[in-house]
């Protein structure tokens, strides 16, 4: 090989070398290319944090857990508002209630009343007419009076009430009262009764007084 090719050699190696580095040069660095996602990560989290300047992500939290609790509180606050509002509903319909039974219950027992009252009336209207007769006849007036004291008696009985403490009847302690011992045949009878006693069913309405017998 001639000193002229040697140098022509040499020549485009150099040549070639410049066109390499050039293309290095014009070529971008792929190692410095952003990842888009990271970018939108930072991006996020900068705008999140950049209404509160000096706060770290820690602090940030915090702050994000509190907004949540106050969050709650106001719900809570708002729950426990209706409760009150249902509250002071039941109230008033229980008092309702409570006006109308009591109202029932008043009315109820005026019915009662005025149908004993109706129920004693023919008793007053015969009592009155023993009276007119007896003033002028006194003989007349034990028959009416007996003649009341067994439809006032009739009365009783659809009233629901029994009269107790009959002449002969075993002394009872439940229904009878003994205001007096005396000597009998038999222990424990009413021989004598001073006042009649009434019952309704196994309710006690007032004690028959009578005298009891003992054996001596």
């Amino acid at each position: 090989m001639t000193s002229d090719d040697q140098k022509k050699n040499t020549t485009d190696t150099q040549e070639t070398q410049a066109d390499a580095h050039e293309q290095e040069l014009l070529s971008p660095d792929t190692s410095l290319e952003r990842d888009p996602d990271a970018e939108t990560d930072n991006m996020d989290e900068d705008a999140d944090l950049s209404g509160f300047p000096g706060m770290d992500e820690g602090m940030f939290a915090q702050v994000q857990e509190m907004m949540g609790r106050l969050g709650r509180a106001d719900e809570l606050e708002k729950e426990n508002a209706d409760l009150k509002h249902r509250l002071g509903r039941l109230a008033a319909d229980f008092e309702g209630y409570r006006t109308r039974t009591a109202q029932d219950s008043a009315e109820a027992q005026n019915t009662g009343v005025s149908k004993a009252a109706e129920a004693l009336m023919p008793v007053y209207d015969d009592l009155d007419r023993a009276v007119t007769m007896g003033s002028g006849d006194p003989a007349k007036l034990i028959p009416g009076m007996q003649a009341v004291q067994s439809k006032l008696l009739g009365i009783f009985g659809t009233l629901g009430l029994e009269a107790t403490g009959k002449e002969g009847e075993a002394f009872d302690p439940q229904w009878h009262e003994a205001i007096q011992v005396v000597p009998g045949e038999q222990d424990d009878v009413i021989v004598q009764v001073y006042q009649l006693g009434f019952r309704m069913g196994d309710r006690l309405v007032r004690p028959a007084r009578v005298v009891v017998s003992k054996k001596g």
